[in-house]
């Protein structure tokens, strides 16, 4: 099977590329060449998927049994790809996100058909977009899509709600003793998913007929408290966290740029229910549980220093709302 990643050495997109191609798929990675790629096997053409010239000569006279873009943000992107892939591929794969399903949830257990619609993030709302158009060009032109939504998953990153992401500022943060917020009181559920068990999931809806037309979420069935998430983080860097827990809204009132992955997607409750999943692809199961999973996480950003960079932004907008909601008592 020839299948072409637009991007492919993200921090999901990575495992899913090693995969592949440990599965035996002849992998095209199509990228810029900006960085290196370390996908042994994978082969890769560069050029800039927002450039038309340089990509219909790198794609001239090429076949695939699918495509996947993980860097698609918008409906235009949709559109480009529409008219570049739609007779070339048997198979288009869309990343959208999670956090596209309603917000506020009606009901915490979600499912692929669940509605769409989200008023606090313009992120998930133009994701949701992305997928409107798709749909229709599945339906007036047999453009053949799936779409795949992720949500919070994690390898090369910190998947917590406030902080760090692509950085190691809150494990030096909590390594230091110092406080961290929480949003609301803690105990809203939530799942996050190893990239390498998204990866099995992933991997086989590649080449999938019966998926054709569908959409998929593909996650852990590991249903964690935000607590719990900020206290197996901490211990897996060795500490412990002090967490201070602050209502949503007061947060968003400190700083409204939290509005969307707060509201938009962390909030409150959701168990997503993989049953789909696991009836198109028989056998998949995550396997890695957080505590676990973010022990390698932590080891990995620690076997390279230039990757514990602390951003002085996410420590201060911890102390900003601290300062706010505890006033005289923050220390």
């Amino acid at each position: 099977m020839k299948v072409l990643f637009i991007g492919g050495t993200g921090n999901i997109s990575t495992a899913c590329s090693r995969l592949a191609v440990s599965r035996g798929i002849d992998l095209f990675l199509l990228n810029r060449g900006v960085r290196d790629v370390d996908i042994p096997g994978a082969q890769v053409i560069t050029a800039d998927i927002g450039q038309p010239d340089q990509i219909a000569t790198a794609l001239e006279g090429r076949n695939f049994d699918a495509v996947v873009n993980w860097i698609a943000f918008n409906p235009a992107d949709i559109d480009r790809d529409a008219a570049l892939f739609n007779g070339i591929t048997k198979q288009y794969i869309f990343i959208s996100s999670a956090s596209v399903y309603q917000k506020p949830l009606r009901n915490p257990v979600v499912t692929e058909s669940t509605p769409l619609c989200n008023p606090y993030w313009e992120y998930s709302r133009n994701k949701i977009a992305c997928e409107e158009r798709l749909n229709q060009a599945y339906r007036d032109d047999g453009f053949p899509i799936t779409i795949v939504r992720p949500s919070l998953t994690y390898d090369t990153v910190i998947p917590l709600a406030l902080g760090s992401w692509s950085d190691f500022t809150m494990i030096d943060r909590m390594r230091q003793g110092k406080p961290v917020v929480v949003h609301g009181d803690g105990s809203s559920l939530w799942t996050v998913t190893h990239s390498e068990d998204f990866a099995k999931g992933f991997i086989g809806l590649l080449g999938n007929d019966a998926a054709i037309g569908h959409a998929f979420h593909i996650t852990s069935d590991e249903i964690l408290t935000w607590d719990q998430i900020w206290q197996y983080t901490a211990a897996a860097a060795g500490c412990e966290a002090n967490i201070v827990h602050v209502p949503s809204d007061f947060m968003i009132s400190v700083d409204e740029s939290l509005r969307g992955g707060l509201l938009g997607d962390k909030a409150v409750s959701m168990i997503l229910d993989n049953s789909k999943i696991k009836r198109f692809v028989p056998g998949y199961q995550a396997v890695i549980p957080y505590r676990e999973g973010i022990k390698r996480t932590v080891a990995w950003f620690e076997a390279d220093k230039h990757r514990m960079r602390i951003v002085d932004r996410n420590n201060e907008i911890h102390d900003k709302i601290l300062r706010a909601y505890l006033g005289d008592r923050c220390s």
